[in-house]
């Protein structure tokens, strides 16, 4: 539990590394997300909101990751024709 403390801490204070992936950075809010206890029903509600959003934005980032790794690859043939 103090390992998600101070996981939370950092994350709050901008204090995390900048070398870890975008991946590993939604994995983690995933984790302090689905750690939260809603006390109310309005706490609740904004959680799953919450956890909507950052469904829709691993849907979008394993998008991007698919495009980027396609646009890699047209440019390492692009560059092997224009060695011929």
């Amino acid at each position: 539990m103090s390992n998600l403390k101070n996981m939370t801490r950092k994350f709050l204070l901008g204090e995390w590394t900048q070398n870890a992936s975008p991946a590993s950075h939604l994995q983690g809010l995933k984790e302090v997300l689905q750690n939260m206890r809603p006390r109310t029903l309005s706490e609740k509600r904004r959680l799953e909101v919450a956890m909507g959003h950052l469904r829709e934005i691993r849907r979008s980032h394993k998008r991007l990751e698919e495009k980027l790794h396609v646009l890699e690859e047209q440019v390492k043939l692009l560059e092997e024709q224009k060695g011929d």
